[in-house]
């Protein structure tokens, strides 16, 4: 069974910057799309940026787009979200999504089109 385990969260004044990543020991990402979702107290979870399979197209939401970066290095076996000018409406648990030869086309993704998450990990931006 696939297990994802997200790090990097943590507490940054606005403005700054964090660095996700998202890895799953012991197994390849290799033909897995992966998804970055969030969700803030009180509010659903949305999506906020997907990478493919080999990393040749990338979806953001709007709310995040020229802020946030996602990349995937295989050989690593792990995506990362680079989260540049944070915003206090940032703070979020943000958790990451596998969608086995999924897709990463169009619209951000949705939760139903992913099938192994992880925990997650906090984020919290505040002066």
């Amino acid at each position: 069974q696939l297990q994802l385990v997200e790090s990097g969260g943590g507490l940054v004044e606005p403005g700054g910057s964090l660095r996700l990543s998202c890895a799953a020991p012991g197994f390849t990402l290799d033909y897995y799309a992966i998804g970055w979702f969030r969700q803030a107290p009180g509010k659903e979870r949305e999506g906020v940026s997907c990478i493919s399979i080999i990393g040749s197209s990338t979806i953001y939401a709007d709310s995040v787009k020229g802020r946030f970066t996602i990349s995937r290095d295989n050989a690593k076996n792990t995506v990362y979200l680079q989260m540049n000018s944070l915003k206090p409406e940032d703070t979020a648990v943000y958790s990451c999504a596998a969608a086995y030869r999924g897709r990463c086309t169009g619209a951000v993704p949705t939760s139903q089109a992913y099938s192994y998450w992880g925990q997650g990990t906090q984020v919290t931006v505040s002066s």
